[in-house]
């Protein structure tokens, strides 16, 4: 079966690895993993762009690495 997988990145960290040193993970790897039988066509990354606290003035930044990351590692992603 055919699959496109919508990642919600922004409940993905604040619901499953904000506290946790699991933030630098192959998405696509997690979903073909809970499907396996299926045929992975795309991934699509959906995410609220972050705003620097006072305390945080780089958080906007590492979003940005983090994104850059993403599209570097893999083509078939639609951030």
């Amino acid at each position: 079966m055919r699959t496109y997988a919508y990642i919600d990145g922004f409940n993905l960290y604040y619901g499953a690895v904000r506290r946790t040193p699991y933030k630098w993970f192959d998405l696509k790897a997690l979903v073909e993993r809970i499907f396996p039988r299926n045929h992975l066509a795309r991934v699509k990354y959906f995410t609220a762009r972050v705003q620097p606290p006072p305390w945080d003035p780089g958080k906007p930044q590492r979003q940005d690495a983090y994104l850059r990351a993403l599209r570097a590692y893999r083509a078939d992603f639609d951030i």
